[in-house]
């Protein structure tokens, strides 16, 4: 399947790609825009004006220093812990599923479910701020109930995605979770 255009709930685009390798093997990468290189230069450009303000009344080298130090450490936090550059969702019918998570830095989260924990993939619904989002999550069995969930694991968490979006992974999930039972 090729790539669509899809938003999150912010309204800033994002892009699925959903590639199929099997009747029982699908992939869903969820992939956010890049860091704005406009957006660092004016955090950079603002800390460094505010510290050289500084400098100015007290004449203290390590305030210009510190501001600099501040801003390197900041994006390096920023970019190896905080912005994920893609989401990736592998089902495998017989064996799980696989969510990883790709950061700007390169470093990668990978997660394996197995399918004997799985008790189903849903569309849920929470209040986020002042609206009602949508995400997709994982229910987990409860090994001691046979009908019972023990936990909830929730798939794209950082990208996002707008209902329209995850129906369309849903859907996908399912079909091959209805071929495997």
């Amino acid at each position: 399947m090729e790539d669509e255009a899809f938003t999150n709930i912010s309204g800033k685009p994002i892009t699925l790609d959903c590639q199929s390798h099997s009747s029982f093997c699908r992939e869903f990468t969820v992939s956010s825009p890049k860091v704005s290189i406009g957006k660092v230069m004016v955090y950079t450009c603002s800390v460094w004006l505010i510290a050289y303000a500084v400098f100015f009344f007290t004449q203290n080298t390590a305030v210009l220093s510190s501001a600099i130090l501040i801003t390197l450490v900041g994006m390096m936090l920023h970019i190896h812990f905080v912005k994920v550059d893609h989401e990736s969702l592998l089902v495998i019918g017989s064996l799980g599923i696989q969510v990883s998570s790709i950061y700007a830095s390169g470093r990668e989260v990978t997660t394996f479910i197995e399918m004997s924990k799985i008790k189903d993939i849903v569309i849920n619904e929470a209040i986020y701020m002042h609206q009602i989002i949508y995400y997709l999550c994982v229910l987990m069995k409860d090994q001691s109930e046979p009908n019972g969930v023990s936990g909830v694991v929730p798939l794209f968490q950082s990208s996002k995605p707008r209902l329209n979006c995850l129906v369309k992974v849903y859907k996908s999930c399912q079909e091959i979770l209805l071929k495997c039972q």
